[in-house]
């Protein structure tokens, strides 16, 4: 079974300096139908105002992935850790017994444009984790680049919990074939353009969950995230 979230079906807000999407249940934003999807808690898609940014704020036990598709976020935590992360890199960080942090955008002329994803760990209590690492983006192009996983290669970021995120950048004119393994289940999330998935015609925003169904299939023009999840 394939079902469709469609991007104008989101929970959005606009305070301004963020406007933001979300996928999934989050803040304000209550759908009992909508409170994620296996491990997988929050897609959050937001664009944040040159020089404004989230305050400090604290988080427990949840794994929280940054991809950046447009411009600059710099991030600060309680763990000593001050990064900035652009398109080409991926951001983790594990809260486990608690961490606090701020992201801003430190450009004064240009928003940034992401999507904030949190992942549900399989275990607890863990002592809180930072990591960065930078990707290939030409090897996004008509392939499945892993960015985060359980059991990561070297440019990929760990992440606690049985699940696997790839990237892929298509041109018009590659076709995709992910093979879901059994008693998995897969999200993909469409970040820019407009694909077919299995047939259908997803764009930008939209996202579309994976029940016992044996592959995902992607062909046209755009970027999209693929979550396989146990």
């Amino acid at each position: 079974m394939i079902s469709i979230r469609r991007r104008n079906e989101r929970g959005h807000a606009n305070y301004g300096w963020l406007d933001t999407y979300h996928t999934f249940s989050f803040d304000t934003y209550y759908d009992t139908r909508y409170m994620g999807f296996r491990s997988l808690r929050v897609i959050n898609e937001d664009r944040v105002a040159s020089g404004k940014g989230f305050p400090t704020h604290p988080h427990r036990d949840m794994e929280i992935v940054t991809y950046i598709l447009e411009g600059a976020l710099e991030h600060k935590d309680s763990m000593g850790t001050g990064s900035i992360i652009r398109p080409g890199e991926a951001q983790r960080m594990s809260a486990g017994t608690g961490v606090t942090h701020s992201e801003f955008n430190p450009s004064k002329t240009e928003s940034v444009h992401l999507l904030q994803i949190w992942i549900l760990p399989d275990v607890l209590g863990i002592r809180p984790e930072y990591e960065q690492k930078k990707f290939d983006r030409e090897k996004m192009s008509g392939s499945w680049l892993m960015i985060a996983s359980k059991n990561p290669p070297a440019d990929a970021v760990t992440i606690h919990q049985d699940m696997k995120l790839f990237a892929t950048v298509l041109d018009g004119n590659q076709a995709l074939n992910y093979k879901l393994g059994p008693g998995r289940y897969a999200w993909l999330q469409i970040a820019r353009g407009k694909l077919q998935v299995n047939g259908m015609p997803l764009e930008a925003g939209d996202g579309a969950a994976f029940a016992e169904e044996t592959a995902v299939e992607v062909s046209g023009k755009g970027e999209a995230l693929l979550f396989d999840l146990a």
